[in-house]
């Protein structure tokens, strides 16, 4: 698979992205398995991985470190990205979440990432989630100082809309080298409402997550994925695919860097192989088309 740079200023990393946000079952979330499918992946020429350390609680932080440093595998030939910003209520009893991207939690995430991952650096830091309550030049500073510690090396945003990013990058005095959003064929808005050009604008590339919309663009039974999904396979028949390739070279085409999230190999090889399907413009607006 090739290698990308994400912006003029970022690292190069591959064109698919492995994330582990699925890995929250006991199931999954054992060292073993997590080695097996980095090396997997890496056999694929897919070297980026994403984490967050809300991801189980920051337990798959852990055993991604301890897969790693206990494995042949060298730091320098993979890619980690990491997030924080998303918490949870300190009373048990209020459910859902909260945003807190304070200097001081930042600050404490990257640390205690880096403990968990056992590395010195992180090569893709992101702010997980906008906070309206943040300062953005007491967190912009924050950042800085972790960059020239070198605890961090690229800074990037998830989940930002247009003026969110904006004005945290005007307090930077680096470029933020991406931003971690939702983009697939039956959740386009990025196109519609201006970040996925202003992304282009800051040259740097987007990570898409949810590429397969959560399963639905498979097994999805509303109006939508059933025509989605006959489109695709008119079209997977003539390219002699599947349909999950063609969704995921409909984002290869778009210039965005799909994250993996399953944890079938299968399934990771059908996303990792399709940035081979070249579809024509014809091909790509008549999905699009589909979509809407």
């Amino acid at each position: 698979m090739e290698k990308i740079f994400i912006s003029e200023t970022g690292p190069e990393v591959s064109a698919a992205i492995y994330g582990f946000w699925r890995w929250n079952t006991a199931a999954l979330a054992n060292q073993k398995k997590i080695e097996d499918i980095v090396r997997y992946n890496l056999e694929l020429g897919v070297n980026t991985f994403d984490h967050s350390n809300n991801y189980n609680n920051g337990k798959i932080e852990e055993l991604f470190g301890k897969a790693i440093s206990s494995s042949s595998i060298k730091r320098e030939d993979i890619i980690i990205s990491t997030k924080a910003g998303i918490r949870k209520f300190s009373d048990k009893s209020t459910k859902g979440e909260y945003y807190d991207l304070s200097p001081e939690h930042i600050t404490k995430s990257v640390e205690d990432s880096l403990k968990r991952l056992k590395t010195d650096y992180i090569d893709i830091f992101l702010l997980e989630h906008y906070d309206p309550l943040y300062s953005v030049e007491e967190t912009a500073s924050a950042l800085i100082k972790l960059l020239r510690s070198g605890k961090i090396k690229n800074i990037g945003v998830s989940n930002f809309n247009v003026f969110q990013h904006r004005l945290l990058a005007s307090h930077l005095s680096q470029p933020i080298v991406t931003n971690h959003i939702e983009l697939n064929l039956l959740q386009s808005s990025a196109i519609d409402d201006g970040r996925l050009d202003f992304i282009k604008e800051q040259y740097s590339k987007p990570m898409a997550f949810a590429p397969l919309a959560g399963g639905r663009i498979l097994n999805g039974k509303d109006a939508k994925a059933v025509k989605v999904r006959k489109v695709l396979t008119d079209i997977a028949k003539k390219h002699s695919v599947n349909v999950e390739q063609v969704a995921v070279a409909w984002l290869y085409k778009l210039g965005a860097l799909p994250i993996i999230g399953s944890p079938d190999k299968k399934r990771i090889k059908n996303a990792a192989s399709a940035y081979s399907i070249k579809l024509s413009n014809e091909e790509w607006y008549i999905l699009y088309n589909a979509a809407k």
